[in-house]
């Protein structure tokens, strides 16, 4: 059987856009978030045009999220299945896909990192527009003004570590999973494993051996 289509040239793009944008944004507000991270402004052309792009490409990032979230939403509901999943998530944890329940074209780990980041990404948004334009604030809010600078950095905390997994998972742990959102493409043996209800809905088949 011919290799799967799992990611089509659209949602790889936006994929990797989304991962640019972020990995920039993060890089810059931790430039300006601590004196000890200052040098990667410098890198990354110095203070003032950092300063300049992160919010624009924060911006490209949050729009990606959007995209993301209107592409994938049917995708991302939790089910029964997801649900069963997670019980015996140590065999994910212990690479023993083989005794892991059926799951369909997305994990519940790859689920609860994408509304992770969809939250904390609207806060990023929210809290990012008041420091942002911080002018339009009159004073007498300032408490408005600092709730946004915990948030910011707070939400910014939180997207940082479900990024780490993300990144770690899909390339150290499911071998196969970061060659997907290059090429587009699984094997019919890897869906078979990882993803055995997109699997069979994908083809048509209903394997019900484990």
């Amino acid at each position: 059987m011919a290799n799967l289509l799992r990611y089509t040239l659209v949602e790889r793009v936006v994929h990797w856009i989304s991962a640019i944008a972020y990995t920039y944004a993060l890089a810059t507000g931790a430039a300006f978030w601590s004196p000890h991270l200052y040098w990667i402004a410098i890198v990354l052309g110095g203070a003032p045009t950092s300063r300049f792009w992160h919010p624009w490409v924060a911006l490209v990032f949050v729009a990606a999220l959007f995209w993301m979230m209107r592409a994938w939403l049917a995708d991302m509901r939790i089910t029964a299945a997801d649900r069963a999943w997670g019980g015996a998530m140590r065999h994910y944890i212990r690479n023993e896909d083989e005794n892991l329940p059926p799951i369909d074209r997305f994990n519940l780990g790859q689920k609860y990192f994408f509304w992770a980041m969809l939250a904390a990404g609207l806060v990023l948004l929210l809290s990012g527009a008041v420091l942002w334009f911080p002018e339009l604030i009159p004073w007498s809010w300032r408490g408005l003004r600092y709730a946004a600078i915990l948030l910011h950095a707070a939400s910014a905390l939180v997207t940082t570590g479900a990024f780490i997994i993300h990144v770690y998972m899909g390339t150290a742990v499911v071998r196969g999973g970061f060659t997907s959102i290059i090429r587009g493409e699984v094997s019919p043996a890897w869906a078979r494993t990882h993803h055995r209800l997109w699997y069979n809905r994908v083809t048509g088949h209903r394997v019900t051996d484990r």
